[in-house]
């Protein structure tokens, strides 16, 4: 959530760091703001409640002002979105500037302190009693460096957060910190980048450091980078790394929206993911984090998988992967639950975590228990260095590419390629797979990226002409059964996100125990019927649906005549094994909720009150 964007160097820093909000836009926000450090030597700030269009709006004067500035996207966790909630927030003295991600969790305990100093709030935010806690310290001890105090106030704040801080006193000098959301460092030609991802500077420098848990930074072009503990203030030597994003991989390359790029790149994605791994020609799957720790997994006395939303989805299928192939007892868990229950962990157990971002907030907060309890973890995401990938003893990169639509897509069906893979190599190595059988199913898995192209080809039109029935829609239900159920749940998630429309998932048996009683001709029903599985138990419920005069939308494998005869709308898929039957039919679920958004003039890449990266519980 939220994106911070930092420049110091010899660029107009107004344009770099509105360039890089743009970046960042796919986070999710509903504020922004910038802060210029001029040269003579005090703040200009402009910052408003809406879009980074709304922020250039009142803020374009500012061009060709400072080399030295800041910028901030916000998602509202302390006060409504309004102009005077948004960041940058100013000290009462107006000499310090601050733009913040996370959340400052005693910070109305500080505030009441300051308060009683003399301070003065002008917003209901979090963000505002830091920057003034600072001041604080430096009037009290002047003899403190500017970074000092920074790292004197963190000292005495609980939470999460990433900041960025500039004193009008140290021209060209940022200071930053982390502690639970992500911040990294572009260092380019004598000019330096701070984001909360690389994607705002990718077209300046290949070169890079993120800033680990609980380090900060302070940032000259006189020093450079020079990197301590938050703690103790012992000086950390930087670790550079080579950037391997590219600036075509964050670009809509044609495509109306980021969302339907995605979707179209689902092929290469998928490809991408199993490449190196799964070797179809010599029979064998390749996984470095499964392969070195295989005896680690068939010991376990289950496997609990954690994460939330679509991710959670890609979970459930795995549960059905894994105890089928592996024959080891799974569990699936809610991370933003898992944590508060107290669960059962012992050393004998497995936790997988998946997440897009690696770096989920509720995600990072059920690992750190389960790591406490001795349990081995670990990391499914599709970020590179991100806090997840880092806290897991082992993992598996998805290597799906950015992902910048915030309705996942591609990383959800490379998500299910990685649980695929891991579940046959368990399977094989255990021997609840024969030789034959693994060899059948990853020849199955190694197909899917060109019939996921058959499929973009095939269903495109159809769906996008389906979708006009159904602008007006209020309410949809998606059925499956088996491994479809959870793609039900994705579908009707990803209907939910970007349409608006009210959508509910559900095993297709559970629809006679309840949801059948909201059936009549105005309800729309999405129906995953693959020939393979339950399918006769499929066609029953399709005509209990079409008794009580249901609209059914049904995805079925080509050639299909039962369903067909009685489905109001057909989306014809190419037949595979069950267990990757998800995968292939996920792809025009994300094609329908795309459509049904654009055409209902929903902003498809953004949606409201949703962020990409959920960095706060």
């Amino acid at each position: 959530m939220c994106g911070i964007v930092g420049y110091t160097g010899h660029q107009d820093a107004y344009n770099v760091v509105i360039n890089g909000l743009r970046r960042l836009e796919y986070r999710g926000y509903d504020s922004a703001g910038i802060v210029l450090d001029t040269d003579n030597g005090s703040f200009e700030v402009a910052k408003t409640k809406g879009k980074v269009d709304d922020l250039v709006a009142v803020s374009e004067n500012l061009k060709g002002r400072a080399t030295v500035g800041m910028g901030h996207t916000r998602w509202a966790t302390h006060g409504v979105p309004s102009d005077r909630n948004s960041h940058p927030h100013i000290s009462n003295n107006g000499k310090l500037a601050l733009v913040h991600n996370g959340i400052i969790e005693n910070f109305d305990a500080i505030k009441t302190i300051l308060t009683d100093k003399g301070f003065t709030f002008k917003s209901e935010t979090d963000t505002e009693v830091l920057v003034n806690l600072i001041q604080y310290i430096m009037d009290t001890k002047p003899e403190l460096d500017f970074s000092i105090a920074v790292r004197f106030a963190l000292n005495e704040v609980y939470g999460a957060y990433a900041i960025t801080v500039m004193h009008a006193d140290y021209p060209g000098v940022l200071v930053v910190a982390r502690l639970g959301s992500p911040l990294a460092i572009g260092l380019g030609n004598q000019e330096y980048f701070i984001a909360s991802d690389a994607s705002p500077f990718v077209e300046f420098t290949k070169e890079a450091i993120y800033l680990e848990e609980g380090h900060m930074a302070t940032i000259s072009l006189e020093k450079g980078v020079d990197i301590r503990s938050i703690k103790d203030n012992s000086k950390i030597d930087p670790v550079v790394q080579e950037l391997k994003l590219n600036i075509e991989q964050i670009e809509k390359g044609g495509y109306e929206h980021f969302m339907l790029k995605e979707i179209f790149e689902q092929p290469k994605s998928i490809h991408d993911t199993m490449r190196g791994r799964l070797l179809v020609n010599e029979g064998i799957i390749k996984m470095a984090g499964i392969c070195d720790h295989l005896e680690k997994f068939n010991n376990a006395g289950r496997i609990i998988i954690i994460a939330c939303g679509t991710s959670w989805h890609a979970g459930l299928i795995g549960e059905y992967l894994i105890e089928e192939f592996a024959r080891i007892p799974v569990e699936v868990e809610y991370a933003s639950e898992f944590r508060y229950r107290n669960p059962i962990i012992t050393e004998k157990d497995v936790v997988i975590a998946i997440s897009q971002s690696g770096e989920t907030a509720d995600t990072m907060a059920a690992l750190k228990l389960a790591k406490e309890k001795g349990a081995f973890i670990y990391g499914i995401c599709n970020v590179v260095d991100s806090s997840i990938s880092r806290i897991t003893d082992a993992g598996s990169y998805t290597h799906a590419g950015p992902e910048i639509g915030v309705a996942s897509t591609k990383a959800f069906t490379a998500q299910l390629t990685v649980l695929s893979m891991i579940a046959l190599k368990l399977g094989s190595h255990n021997g609840t797979l024969s030789t034959g059988e693994f060899r059948n199913l990853i020849a199955e898995l190694y197909a899917i990226p060109k019939k996921i192209e058959e499929v973009l080809e095939t269903t495109h039109d159809t769906v996008k002409e389906i979708a006009k029935n159904y602008i007006g829609a209020q309410n949809f239900l998606y059925l499956g059964r088996g491994y479809n159920f959870p793609a039900a749940l994705e579908g009707a998630l990803k209907l939910k996100e970007i349409s608006y429309i009210h959508a509910e998932g559900y095993p297709a048996a559970e629809m006679k125990h309840g949801p059948i009683a909201l059936i009549d001709e105005n309800m729309p029903i999405v129906i995953i019927s693959p020939r393979k599985g339950h399918y006769d138990k499929i066609v029953s419920n399709v005509q209990e649906i079409k008794a009580r005069k249901g609209q059914v939308i049904a995805i079925v494998n080509k050639g299909d005549d039962q369903v067909t005869a009685m489905a109001d709308y057909l989306i014809e898929i190419p037949e595979t094994s069950e267990c990757f039957s998800p995968i292939v039919a996920s792809v025009p679920l994300q094609l329908l909720a795309y459509y049904i958004a654009v055409y209902r003039g929903a902003n498809v890449d953004q949606p409201r009150n949703l962020a990409k990266s959920v960095t706060v519980e």
